[in-house]
C-alpha cells in the first residue's frame, strides 16, 4: 500500500481541483496544495501519520494565509445587478392610481410594466412618478418619488 499513496494523495488532489473548479467559491483549493504536499511526505516516509499531519498542517497553513487576500477580493468585488434587481432604487411612471395598500396597479420602469403595490398609505395617482423600493415575486414595492 505505501507504494500507492502517492498516488493516492494526487487522487485526492485532482478531486479537490476538480470540485473547486466547479464552484465559484474558494472552497477547496487549500486541500489542493495540502494533498500535493503529502503526496511528497509519502515519497520520503511511509508513516501514513506524518502524510495526514503534512497534509492537515499545509491545508489549514494555506488557508490561514490566503484568508486576508479573499477577504480583501470580497471587500472590493462589488456585484453586478442582472436582472430585476437593477430595476430597485429606480424611477418608474404609475399607469394606474393605486389608493390603498391593498390595491395594485400598473408601473412602467426602463420599458417594462410591472405590477406595483405600495409600501406606504400614501396614494399614487396615474402618470406620477415612483421610486422602486423592493421587488416581492412578481410585484414591484413603490413609493411616491419625493424627486431625490
Amino acid at each position: 500500500m505505501e507504494q500507492y499513496m502517492p498516488f493516492v494523495w494526487i487522487g485526492i488532489a485532482v478531486v479537490m481541483a476538480v470540485g473547486e473548479g466547479v464552484t465559484n467559491q474558494l472552497v477547496s483549493i487549500w486541500f489542493v496544495a495540502g494533498a500535493l504536499c503529502a503526496a511528497v511526505s509519502s515519497l520520503i516516509t511511509s508513516s501514513l501519520l506524518i502524510q495526514l499531519i503534512v497534509f492537515i498542517v499545509v491545508s489549514f497553513g494555506t488557508l490561514i494565509a490566503t484568508k486576508p487576500l479573499v477577504d480583501k477580493y470580497k471587500k472590493n468585488h462589488k456585484d453586478v445587478k442582472t436582472n430585476s434587481d437593477r430595476l430597485v432604487g429606480q424611477t418608474g411612471v404609475m399607469l394606474t392610481d393605486i389608493d390603498s395598500l391593498e390595491t395594485v396597479g400598473q408601473v412602467k420602469v426602463s420599458g417594462e410594466v410591472w405590477t406595483a403595490k405600495l409600501r406606504n398609505p400614501t396614494p399614487v395617482k396615474k402618470d406620477d412618478k415612483v421610486k422602486i423600493l423592493a421587488i416581492e415575486g412578481v410585484k414591484m414595492i413603490v413609493e411616491p418619488w419625493q424627486g431625490e
